[in-house]
């Protein structure tokens, strides 16, 4: 359990979503259960399956459409995703800001690229973590909002359209910065979130936007010389107090496991206010959950540490045969995919 290799699972292309489902909570829901059996629900049946009274914790980042078009001088074409604003500083009136870059060429500090928003300044070229930073002109979000893209990942084979600023966005959406949605999120409905207050649940939110870090790919078959990107998180005063309260703690998403876990002091006692965490949880480490007790979320890329933190939470074995039954019975995987109920394990 301490390589790539040992998270590796074979998935048709066809069951890769490429679109949400017309309802939000009809997605279907494979709950895994500690003692590894399954079960095949749907989303909306997820307040009957949580225990009353628990603290639900959401993401409430929310995506910035941040894929620019670009062009050089030259006329030789550019694609940027923006990341997160950069300690650099930029010409008056500027903004700078960290990107991913992908060219034909190496860009190169002091280059210009035109936008469909004005031109843009290359303060620094590629670094060791391929990223460049560029001067924005006036409010980076403003410019994002008018002139981005929604960042649709990879695995989705299709441009970006109108329905994607809708529904690649969580109902839970307040604060901009993430470059990718906290995926499990998609699922909620206005109805779900009523079902869930019956049932005496209560709904808090932590922030932590999603960057690159969160979907680099494993590239080393040795999984401690992968090293997380870092990503910023804050969490209220009043999500650390229902923490705190002894019920228990659902994360909606592997970003609230992280930031959860990351701001733990002890057993159901986590830091409020702003952080940064690189925490990469995997089984075969002594990690162990001082916080979370049950995970909701979508279904990961194999080899990938997104998949390996489930794995790490609900148990290796038991995880890796969910999957399995999930790909036997037709399950809709990644972003746009279906869900999944985890209960954390000790078990490996």
């Amino acid at each position: 359990m301490l390589r790539r290799a040992d998270y590796h699972f074979d998935l048709p292309a066809d069951q890769i979503a490429q679109s949400p489902v017309q309802r939000r909570d009809a997605s279907r829901l494979l709950v895994l259960a500690g003692d590894g059996a399954v079960a095949d629900r749907t989303f909306a049946e997820l307040p009957d399956l949580l225990p009353a009274g628990a603290v639900v914790v959401v993401n409430d980042t929310r995506v910035v459409p941040a894929r620019v078009r670009a062009h050089k001088d030259s006329g030789g074409a550019v694609e940027l995703l923006f990341l997160e604003p950069a300690p650099v500083d930029a010409p008056p009136g500027h903004h700078a800001w960290r990107c991913l870059a992908r060219a034909r060429r190496p860009l190169r500090a002091g280059q210009r690229l035109q936008t469909a928003g004005g031109e843009l300044l290359l303060l620094d070229g590629r670094d060791l973590d391929t990223t460049v930073v560029v001067a924005v002109p006036g409010d980076p979000l403003a410019f994002l909002e008018a002139h981005g893209e929604v960042p649709l990942p990879p695995y989705i084979e299709r441009a970006a359209g109108e329905l994607d600023r809708d529904r690649y966005q969580t109902m839970f959406a307040r604060h901009p910065g993430a470059i990718a949605a906290p995926t499990a999120g998609l699922h909620f409905t206005p109805e779900v979130i009523a079902a869930l207050a019956d049932r005496g649940c209560d709904l808090h939110a932590v922030t932590l936007h999603v960057g690159a870090g969160t979907f680099s790919p494993v590239r080393g078959d040795d999984l401690d010389t992968h090293h997380m990107h870092r990503e910023r998180f804050h969490i209220p005063e009043a999500t650390a107090a229902a923490v705190a309260s002894g019920r228990p703690v659902v994360a909606v998403g592997t970003t609230v496991v992280r930031t959860l876990e990351s701001a733990a002091r002890g057993p159901r006692d986590v830091a409020a206010g702003p952080g940064e965490t690189e925490l990469f949880v995997r089984p075969g480490t002594g990690f162990r959950f001082r916080v979370v007790d049950h995970l909701v979320t979508n279904f990961h890329l194999p080899e990938s540490t997104l998949l390996m933190l489930v794995c790490a939470f609900a148990g290796y074995h038991q995880t890796l045969a969910a999957y399995r039954h999930a790909v036997a019975g037709g399950y809709r995987f990644f972003s746009y995919g279906d869900a999944m109920l985890c209960t954390r394990t000790s078990a490996p």
